[in-house]
């Protein structure tokens, strides 16, 4: 098992079997991460080659300041937010549509959502952007936090802040939603 930093220095000298390996380990983070700034699909794998062509371009840039991992999900941010930046949506017509479909979630979804989704993490989605992408990488992608100031290009600080205002917030808006379901009974 060859360290990342390892892979990366051959990619750095055009190992193409070395980026193999990297984009193995990494890429179901990175197109999680992806997935978070854009819904669609076609779009997050768009980004998530750019972003392996920019990993593979810019390897010998890489000052070793974080994991590699964390190099490359900053990266991976720089690439879909220059890309999302770029595009513009497109609208179509609704009364040129011949099949318009329904926006409802089918039963089964309805089903898996209900299940899927808790209490806390209908809180996360109403927190701001900034606090919930700190949230994402710090608890589901289990970086440190030098590793996500990288990822994120600010200060450790800004990140422990972002983490402790997530904190609060969630505490608050759980208290609050208990307290108007004890009300309600």
């Amino acid at each position: 098992m060859c360290p990342d930093e390892d892979l990366l220095s051959a990619v750095a000298d055009g190992d193409q079997a070395a980026l193999r390996v990297l984009y193995d380990r990494h890429a179901a983070a990175v197109l999680r991460l992806i997935r978070r700034l854009t819904s669609d699909q076609g779009v997050a794998e768009e980004i998530l080659q750019e972003t392996w062509l920019a990993v593979w371009r810019s390897a010998a840039a890489f000052r070793g300041e974080s994991s590699v991992k964390g190099w490359v999900m900053g990266v991976a941010r720089r690439q879909a937010h220059n890309q999302l930046r770029r595009s513009r949506p497109q609208f179509a017509d609704l009364a040129e549509a011949q099949d318009v479909a329904d926006p409802a979630p089918g039963v089964e979804d309805q089903i898996l959502r209900h299940a899927e989704h808790t209490e806390l993490m209908t809180a996360v989605e109403t927190l701001p952007g900034h606090l919930r992408e700190v949230l994402a990488l710090v608890l589901v992608e289990e970086l440190p936090y030098p590793e996500v100031a990288t990822a994120l290009a600010i200060p450790v600080g800004t990140v422990k802040s972002r983490m402790s205002q997530a904190r609060q917030r969630l505490g608050r808006m759980l208290a609050a939603r208990r307290l108007e379901e004890a009300e309600r009974r």
